[in-house]
């Protein structure tokens, strides 16, 4: 009788259709906001009234609407719908802690290196000084300032390493770097024409063992016709600070000094290397390929991420491989649906032959169970998704209460530099996270689906 009630309530949907088109087209051109709120309250409840719709209902609250029903297969739509909650909930934490990690490096990483770098591959001329001025009023270009690149073999006592030094104007290399910013100004102001003094990375005065005011010394090569070879220039610098941007790379290899002394030690005159600061490193190929249109043949511009290629390919590699592989705990769970939606067949054949008697169609029998599927999926899909931004809000608390429970460190701070585990969560994943799980759920469904619509009347009956 339920089943029958259910059909014959269907007859009325053909009046709130067309009650439905009136409304919709009074939406369109008269009662806004309202009338919107008025068509979505009506497709609720036209949807409500097919009988497709109340019977996925039914069926999916299983045993506790009907207490003579199969609790087993209520117990295995929980399994799914929690499984699926998990997945979903993994995918997402997982990915806001990739996204913080890759946004604190690339935030550590350009507080040392360039945004974009201008070098001049030939002798500068006079017009030279106009066309680095009409790039440093390009509205995308917030400061400019000049260095020189050196590369060196560093020695003290019996340590030996090779290191990257840059020459800078203390004065201007604030503008274009935080990291010099946030120095000391007495540290920077140190830094004078003709003194020879160094500012080592962190890692690198560990390896030598020097402190402020110890000395270094510094071997340039110049490949220059000396009649003997390689002859190699030598100079002493005195130490007079360390500075530690949180990025092993350059704090282990990098130095700076004063833009003369580097010009000096590079037999050079002339500046011919300018670093730029943009106000959306994101943005830099297209700044780049803007200003690259004032620039001629003996300028080369070059940007942040090409310096630093290989880094971000890998970390996107990662991030796709996790994102798979943390995909499959969804599709694992969205299996569960499989055996939850056969055993909900098998169970109501005799429901499924009395609707085809009546007259329902094999689509009318396959969107039931699809609905079924996709409610427990679009249930599973809504807990993780809140689950996951419950995670990621409090993760730090999460992990200091762990910490303590069990007397261990998850990121030790001599090791990884940081006061807390970085999170960035994406509004574009979020969408992809719940689209994907959304159509696990639905491929789960078509099986069953089509195997009640092939329901013989005639024989479900004979056999009950």
């Amino acid at each position: 009788m339920v089943v029958a009630a259910a059909v014959l309530s269907d007859v009325a949907l053909f009046d709130a259709v067309a009650r439905g088109d009136a409304l919709f087209v009074t939406v369109l051109f008269g009662e806004g906001v309202l009338g919107a709120i008025r068509c979505i309250v009506w497709l609720w409840h036209t949807l409500s009234m097919q009988f497709e719709w109340q019977l996925a209902w039914a069926y999916w609250r299983g045993r506790r609407s009907n207490p003579t029903g199969n609790g087993f297969i209520s117990f295995i739509a929980l399994l799914s719908v929690l499984g699926i909650g998990l997945g979903v909930a993994a995918l997402i934490t997982v990915l806001s802690v990739m996204n913080g990690f890759q946004k604190e490096v690339r935030n550590r990483m350009l507080s040392v290196v360039s945004h974009l770098e201008l070098h001049l591959r030939a002798e500068p001329q006079q017009d030279d000084q106009k066309l680095r001025q009409t790039i440093s009023k390009h509205p995308s270009v917030l400061g400019m300032a000049p260095f020189e690149p050196l590369q060196v073999l560093m020695t003290r006592d019996e340590t030996l390493r090779a290191a990257l030094i840059r020459g800078i104007d203390p004065a201007q290399e604030g503008l274009v770097s935080s990291m010099v910013a946030a120095m000391p100004a007495d540290l920077r102001q140190s830094l004078e024409p003709g003194a020879w003094r160094i500012i080592l990375g962190r890692e690198l005065a560990r390896v030598f063992g020097v402190i402020p005011g110890d000395r270094i010394v510094v071997m340039a090569p110049d490949l220059g016709d000396h009649g003997a070879g390689f002859a190699p220039r030598i100079r002493q610098f005195e130490v007079i600070g360390v500075f530690e941007s949180g990025h092993y790379e350059y704090d282990s290899a990098l130095a700076l000094i004063h833009l003369d002394d580097a010009l000096r030690l590079n037999r050079r005159t002339q500046v011919q290397h300018w670093r730029l600061l943009t106000d959306d490193p994101l943005r830099v190929r297209s700044i780049a390929s803007e200003l690259v249109q004032g620039l001629d043949d003996r300028y080369e511009l070059r940007d942040w991420s090409q310096e630093n290629r290989v880094w971000f390919e890998a970390v996107q590699v990662e991030k796709r491989m996790m994102f798979i592989i943390l995909t499959l705990i969804v599709a694992v769970a969205s299996f569960n649906l499989v055996s939850m939606l056969v055993m909900t067949v098998v169970d109501k054949r005799s429901d499924i032959a009395i609707l085809r008697s009546m007259g329902a169609g094999q689509w009318s029998v396959m969107r039931i169970f699809m609905l079924q599927g996709l409610a427990s999926g679009g249930l599973g899909t809504g807990l993780g998704l809140g689950l996951g931004l419950l995670l990621v809000a409090s993760l730090d608390a999460l992990l200091r209460f762990l910490e303590g429970l069990f007397g261990f460190e998850v990121l030790p701070k001599g090791i990884y530099l940081l006061q807390r585990i970085p999170t960035d969560l994406h509004l574009s994943d979020l969408l992809e996270i719940g689209l994907i799980s959304l159509c696990l759920s639905f491929l789960a469904t078509l099986y069953p689906s089509w195997r009640a619509a092939s329901t013989k009347p005639a024989e479900a009956l004979r056999h009950g």
